[in-house]
């Protein structure tokens, strides 16, 4: 069965035109009535908080589909991968990975009437688009509705988890020589941690942030944070006024105790010069072909909102095809039954077998997020965080379909 490229093009533009009046509930029915003339049936699976399922996005009068662990079989692969893939017995289904940008959000498998060629590069090329569409379509729409939200969760969040999520960016952002990916665990309970990154022009401004206590009280110490940074740096300041502005938020608006460790970082995306702020935390780790050749413990300073010094940049020469990897405590901290901990070596023992064996930015992080919180039975005592920053040629062209 061949698709002219041009009827699927014709049902992009139906979509695209009946979007603009779809509430989150009837995007699946959408989506549908946009390929229905071409005999398709497409199922959007959306990968949950833990990103450990899909799980099918419910449409009024269809059969609802189980969800399918990524780690095993087509659909996971397809969404690990960000690849187009078939299953080998059947040539009537394709997987095509859904993005936004480079943020994974899910999978589509594309039913046809009959077989089709699998390798077909135009089909390829209009799945691809339409597929790309479903993911705005699906960041866009989240904002207007609880259905696409409640989806990705297989429980309820804590009012601190829900306050934070809203506050982060998207988990991964990448352009033709950076990419930035993140995770925070534990899933539906995080308060005190956070992340944060802005990239314009030639400039990538880096954060990451874990604020004393647990629960409302270091969230809401951890969006103050966050909103003192972000408000520094989009008056244009540089790292040490972000620093300070950090500093005077904290100590101005809370009469108890309150703090935040944090590295603030600002990548040159053109000489790969490393200016980076560490403010009582745990030293990044940076990993060149596959292994960890250095710490960044320069220049450390206490805590954001401790301190009434004016904090010292340090700088790092990064090298193209370099990875960053920030963490907060809650990662090596984590104990096992007996007692174990985590530990940095083991993490960065994960992060080189990972980064060596080729995978993508934020499927290492997914692995090794699971490792901790496999390591902890999955009860994290304490928030934790990762991510990633790579600088490389092209690093962004692997994480699109």
């Amino acid at each position: 069965m061949a698709i002219p490229a041009t009827d699927l093009y014709r049902s992009i533009a139906d979509l695209l035109r009946a979007t603009h009046l779809v509430q989150p509930s009837a995007l699946a029915a959408a989506v549908n009535a946009s390929v229905r003339s071409l005999g398709i049936r497409v199922t959007v699976f959306l990968i949950d908080l833990e990103q450990r399922h899909l799980r099918a996005l419910p449409e009024t009068g269809a059969p609802t589909s189980e969800p399918f662990p990524v780690d095993r079989g087509v659909a996971g692969d397809a969404f690990m991968t960000v690849r187009i893939l078939a299953a080998s017995d059947r040539s009537d289904l394709l997987w095509v990975p859904i993005v936004d940008g480079t943020e994974r959000l899910g999978v589509a498998r594309f039913a046809f009437p009959e077989p089709v060629s699998v390798d077909d590069p135009d089909l390829h090329l209009g799945l691809t688009a339409l597929a790309g569409l479903i993911g705005h379509m699906v960041i866009t729409k989240s904002a207007y509705g609880d259905t696409l939200r409640a989806l990705r969760r297989s429980r309820s969040m804590s009012t601190e988890g829900e306050l934070l999520w809203r506050n982060l960016p998207p988990l991964t952002f990448a352009t033709d020589d950076v990419t930035i990916s993140a995770i925070l665990e534990p899933t539906y309970e995080i308060g005190g941690d956070a992340f944060d990154y802005a990239v314009d022009r030639d400039h990538a401004r880096l954060g990451i942030f874990d604020s004393v206590g647990h629960g409302l009280t270091a969230c809401l110490t951890a969006v103050l944070t966050l909103a003192a940074v972000r408000s520094a740096r989009s008056n244009g300041a540089d790292l040490i006024d972000m620093a300070l502005a950090a500093d005077e938020a904290l100590t101005s608006q809370f009469d108890d105790l309150r703090y935040t460790t944090g590295v603030l970082a600002d990548l040159d995306l053109t000489t790969g010069l490393l200016r980076y702020i560490n403010a009582g935390h745990p030293a990044p780790v940076l990993i060149r072909d596959g292994r960890a050749v250095a710490r960044l413990e320069a220049r450390r300073r206490m805590p954001l909102g401790l301190s009434d010094s004016r904090p010292v940049v340090a700088e790092y020469a990064m090298r193209r095809g370099d990875r960053l990897l920030l963490y907060s405590d809650g990662i090596t901290e984590a104990r096992s039954a007996d007692g174990g901990r985590f530990g940095l070596d083991r993490l960065i023992d994960l992060a080189e077998q990972h980064s060596a064996g080729g995978l993508l930015a934020p499927e290492v992080l997914r692995r090794i997020g699971h490792a901790v919180l496999d390591h902890q039975h999955g009860q994290l005592q304490d928030d934790a965080t990762l991510m990633i920053v790579e600088w490389a040629d092209r690093v962004g062209t692997r994480l699109v379909p």
